[in-house]
């Protein structure tokens, strides 16, 4: 009976460690995906960088910190610069970027996400502070691949490349907007008054021309007049009586040339 009591105790042994072995092996399987990379470490020490697939590695001894590497995008909370003209507004953008080292990303930044966004907001002040308002509304492209360029270099070292910075909206005063649409009013009135103006020499010029071409031919002159008179009496029903014939006066153009 002892036995049997020793030997079920001995097989009862047996299989817990039997499942404890099993489940640190099986605690070992790592899956990477397509999007990521597995940085390795032993004892604390980096080995490798895995690429996709199904891994393993010794949990007591290994591990593995996983890195997307899919484009990632930050925003940038809204910032109250002021311009080179001394004009104040709120900006915000959004920051577009990618893990292109993995191990760099772990192993020489604690948190690039916190750290882009600082540098982010820092660079942003900095370039719309050298710019006029203008500058600002009218390039923002130009801004924004500044602000890229100057977090890039930064970035880089860590292992990580900024693709794209977009200024997505400006916020002026309300006391400015008003003077800008004040200043877009006058403008639109200024270019209507040019385009009238021009609009009347032309008419004027048409006229000229007109006036030389009657001068010069005075059957187009009767024409005119016949004209004139035909519409005269559609648009008032009128019955117009000239006094004098017009055979007779063409009879003194005539003597007068």
């Amino acid at each position: 009976m002892f036995a049997q009591i020793e030997l079920s105790a001995g097989l009862g042994v047996a299989i817990v460690i039997v499942l404890a072995v099993a489940f640190y092996l099986l605690s070992g399987l790592r899956v990477i995906y397509q999007y990521e990379r597995g940085v390795k470490f032993t004892f604390g020490s980096f080995r490798t960088v895995y690429p996709p697939g199904l891994r393993y590695i010794f949990p007591a001894f290994q591990s593995v910190k996983k890195v997307d590497l899919r484009v990632n995008t930050l925003d940038i909370p809204r910032q109250e610069v002021i311009t080179k003209d001394n004009v104040s507004c709120k900006i915000n953008a959004v920051i577009f970027y990618k893990v292109v080292e993995a191990e760099k990303a772990v192993i020489e930044i604690s948190n690039y996400g916190y750290a882009i966004n600082q540098l982010a907001q820092s660079s942003l002040r900095d370039v719309v502070g050298t710019a006029e308002l203008d500058t600002v509304l009218a390039r923002r492209d130009e801004l924004g691949e500044r602000i890229r360029k100057f977090v890039d270099e930064f970035t880089m070292p860590w292992g990580i490349h900024v693709l794209s910075v977009e200024l997505k909206d400006v916020e002026l005063p309300e006391e400015m907007k008003r003077s800008m649409a004040a200043q877009a009013e006058a403008e639109r009135d200024r270019r209507a008054r040019i385009t009238l103006a021009e609009g009347e020499a032309m008419a004027a010029d048409r006229l000229l021309e007109a006036a030389q071409t009657i001068e010069k031919s005075p059957t187009a002159l009767q024409l005119r007049l016949y004209q004139a008179m035909v519409r005269i009496g559609e648009e008032n029903n009128s019955v117009i009586v000239f006094p004098v014939p017009i055979e007779i006066l063409s009879m003194f153009q005539k003597q007068k040339e």
